[in-house]
């Protein structure tokens, strides 16, 4: 690293996002029914490229196989048209099975899912929009959350509450990513018996 260091003191890398981003790109590129054919398939072969030999994506380079990011990675890439029994795929599928399917992601990933219709909506945590007007005085409200987390938070709210579905254009499933068929899931939320 020292070794990497410029003249002036700095050091300059490629700033890089984790494999979650360019999977996320195609999903939006098929979720607006705006597909652009020559930048899905650059995405698809910068996330196959960085695919483990355990068959999974990191949240970053040489972490551990994150389960949510793989089953992103894998539905942008068979949205992408990927073929399912290519090697690459098979890998994918079997590392996220392996960790419990695609009904173990986390929960902005079973979001994703709802409004693809891969899972019912069932599965994710649902707080109504209307939460947004709560009284300052109420023991939950916005001012009392950080700016980064109203950021994501107002607009799920807002999708959740009206159930907004993509339009997936080419009907793309991903059903084998499930240990049990997603709509017959009764245990999406294990942490919460007991």
């Amino acid at each position: 690293m020292i070794g990497e260091q410029r003249e002036d003191g700095h050091w300059c890398y490629e700033l890089e996002a984790d494999w979650t981003i360019p999977s996320e790109y195609i999903l939006m590129m098929h979720f607006c029914d705006e597909i652009d054919r020559a930048r899905q398939q650059l995405m698809a072969r910068y996330i196959r490229r960085n695919q483990t030999e355990e068959g999974g994506w990191p949240l970053y380079c040489g972490g551990e196989v994150d389960l949510s990011c793989t089953v992103k990675a894998y539905y942008a890439l068979k949205l992408a048209g990927e073929d399912p029994a290519a090697a690459h795929m098979v890998r994918a599928r079997q590392t996220i099975l392996i960790r419990g399917g695609a009904a173990r992601a986390n929960v902005l990933t079973r979001i994703m899912l709802a409004q693809f219709r891969q899972v019912p909506w069932r599965a994710v945590p649902f707080i109504p929009v209307e939460i947004m007007l709560l009284p300052r005085w109420f023991p939950f409200h916005l001012s009392k959350v950080a700016y980064w987390s109203r950021t994501v938070m107002v607009p799920l709210f807002s999708l959740m509450s009206m159930k907004v579905e993509a339009r997936n254009p080419t009907h793309t499933h991903i059903a084998e990513l499930f240990t049990t068929p997603p709509f017959q899931e009764r245990d999406y939320f294990p942490s919460a018996r007991g």
